[in-house]
C-alpha cells in the first residue's frame, strides 16, 4: 500500500502574514518533520492562489482580506517548508478544495492501493474541504488528518473541524484538544 502526504497552504499568509496565526506558527517544526517522514514521491502540496482581482470574487466579499495573490510573497510556502517539498507535485487552487488533486488521486486509486494523510492550514477551511471532497472522490480509501501538523482560523474552529471529518469517517490522529 501506497501511503501518500498531502501538505495543504503551508503559505506564509496563512503562517505569519495576511490571514496568519501563532497556531499556525505553531506547527511549522511538526509539518517540517512530517514531510521527512515520507519519501519526497509520496508528497503532494496545495497552494491557495488568488489574483488581483480576488476582492471581487465570492470568497473576496466573505472573507475581504487579499491573501496568497499568485507570485506575491504571501502566496509563497514557507521557505523551509517549500526546500522539503522540492519535486512534490504542487496543485494550485483557486478554492478551499481541489477537484483536480482529487480526481488525480482517484485515478491513482484504481491503478493501486493508496492511503491518504492531510495536514496543513486551515484546519477548518482547506484541510477539511479537501479531506471530504478526496472522501467523496474515494469513499474506499482510509483518510486521515494529522491533527498536531494542523491549525485552524481558531482553536475552536480547528476542534469543530476535527470533529466534522471525524463524524464523515475520517480518522484523526494526535488529536490533542
Amino acid at each position: 500500500m501506497r501511503k501518500i502526504l498531502i501538505v495543504i497552504d503551508m503559505q506564509n499568509d496563512f503562517i505569519d502574514a495576511a490571514l496568519g496565526t501563532k497556531e499556525a506558527l505553531s506547527i511549522v517544526d511538526v509539518v517540517k518533520k512530517k514531510i521527512l517522514s515520507y519519501p519526497t514521491d509520496n508528497i503532494i502540496a496545495t497552494m491557495d492562489t488568488h489574483f488581483e482581482n480576488y476582492m471581487e470574487t465570492q470568497e473576496g466579499k466573505y472573507l475581504p482580506v487579499p491573501h496568497c495573490i499568485k507570485e506575491s510573497d504571501g502566496w509563497k510556502i514557507r521557505p523551509e517548508i517549500a526546500d522539503l517539498l522540492a519535486g512534490a507535485k504542487i496543485y494550485e487552487k483557486p478554492t478551499f478544495g481541489s477537484t483536480a488533486l482529487a480526481a488525480d488521486l482517484k485515478a491513482l486509486s484504481e491503478k493501486e492501493e493508496i492511503e491518504l494523510e492531510l495536514i496543513g492550514l486551515c484546519t477548518d477551511i482547506c484541510v477539511v474541504s479537501n479531506a471530504l471532497l478526496l472522501k467523496a472522490f474515494m469513499p474506499e480509501v482510509k483518510i486521515s488528518v494529522d491533527a498536531a501538523c494542523c491549525a485552524g482560523v481558531t482553536p475552536e474552529k480547528h476542534l469543530a473541524a476535527l470533529e466534522t471529518m471525524r463524524s464523515c469517517q475520517i480518522q484523526i490522529n494526535n488529536d490533542l484538544g
